[in-house]
């Protein structure tokens, strides 16, 4: 039986939606392994990785012989797209300073890492929803109640400025000098997956993150409270703790949830100054000690697996803003286009 018009408009939609995914991944593949391939031979001659490092005593034959392996003798544009092929093929080579396979390296070093952003990212929407809570239940009351709530409500604001703009490297030193140094109840360092030695680490990523979620979600539950939806739910008898859980929490977290892939992102990217103040090994040292030495292949592979983890999680998100919005799976939303795959799995 023939498939209905409907249908094959969908599938050919979901086709489109899915090119369009895989065209945005290699793009930025490409522009990621462009920038940090010019940026590193900007920054010097990457024949110090290869040689052991600006101490090295090798001989003319010796660097003659190491720009001929390594094809540094090569015109620039030869080696760019050298590189571009290795990347397109997966082969990422060997290490310039450590000699070892890239991907051996970046496979033993990532899931640490991912282990801490995802732990970081689940500690700063609990805070989020936290602070979303109290800030709803804040709102309602009357006489010295509604004073006391709004000083609350003043507070967890001040907190949350506070903790956006809070620098990741300060927060991480005074959590070691008070919870390491001062009362020894934390490791100030972090070589394992030990659950002490995260909680310091975690926290140090966590807390800035967090402090922007939730001022977002706090404004989209200001809007969301005084919208038709929850004034329908109170008319009908709700109360406000069921108007929080059931429709304005909800709507409220979209906002904060439409960017939890670019809260990954800056945990990853956070994850270079956090594991290198807690001695944790992990891709961010990894990548920073890649950059220091010029170690090209590395820093390539770290930067790429980064970008492509990006790119998956804000897929995964668009997903679960759709099972949260209800509004997302409508049959003609304004913007169907670009939530087509959605739209077939919601409907």
């Amino acid at each position: 039986m023939p498939d209905s018009p409907a249908s094959a408009s969908r599938t050919r939609s979901v086709l489109a939606w899915t090119a369009r995914r895989i065209g945005s991944a290699l793009l930025v593949v490409w522009i990621v392994a462009t920038v940090v391939f010019f940026a590193l031979r900007a920054s010097g001659d990457p024949l110090e990785a290869i040689l052991g490092g600006p101490g090295s005593q090798a001989g003319p034959e010796a660097v003659a012989r190491a720009r001929e392996t390594y094809g540094l003798d090569q015109p620039l544009v030869v080696q760019y797209l050298t590189q571009l092929w290795r990347v397109a093929t997966l082969q990422l080579g060997d290490s310039y300073a450590r000699h070892q396979p890239v991907a051996d390296l970046i496979g033993a070093q990532l899931p640490g890492t991912l282990l801490l952003a995802a732990l970081a990212l689940l500690l700063a929407w609990a805070l989020t929803l936290t602070g979303a809570a109290i800030a709803a239940w804040a709102q309602s009351g009357d006489g010295w109640r509604a004073r006391a709530r709004r000083a609350v409500q003043g507070a967890l604001q001040g907190l949350e400025l506070v903790a956006t703009v809070m620098p990741q490297f300060w927060l991480g030193a005074v959590l070691i000098l008070a919870f390491a140094s001062s009362l020894g109840v934390l490791p100030a360092t972090s070589a394992g997956n030990d659950p002490a030695s995260l909680i310091l680490p975690v926290v140090t990523l966590a807390v800035p993150i967090a402090g922007f979620l939730a001022q977002l979600s706090r404004d989209a539950l200001r809007e969301a409270d005084r919208a038709p939806f929850a004034v329908t739910a109170r008319s009908r008898g709700a109360g406000e703790t069921r108007v929080l859980l059931h429709h304005t929490l909800r709507h409220a977290s979209l906002p904060a949830l439409s960017l939890s892939g670019w809260a990954l992102g800056n945990l990853l990217s956070g994850a270079v100054v956090v594991e290198s103040l807690f001695a944790r090994p992990g891709l961010g040292r990894l990548l920073l000690d890649a950059a220091m030495s010029r170690d090209v292949p590395v820093v390539i592979g770290a930067v790429i697996v980064v970008a492509l983890l990006y790119v998956v999680v804000v897929t995964v998100v668009d997903a679960v803003e759709l099972l949260i919005d209800p509004r997302l799976r409508a049959p003609h939303p304004s913007h169907a286009a670009e939530r087509t795959p959605e739209l077939a799995v919601g409907s």
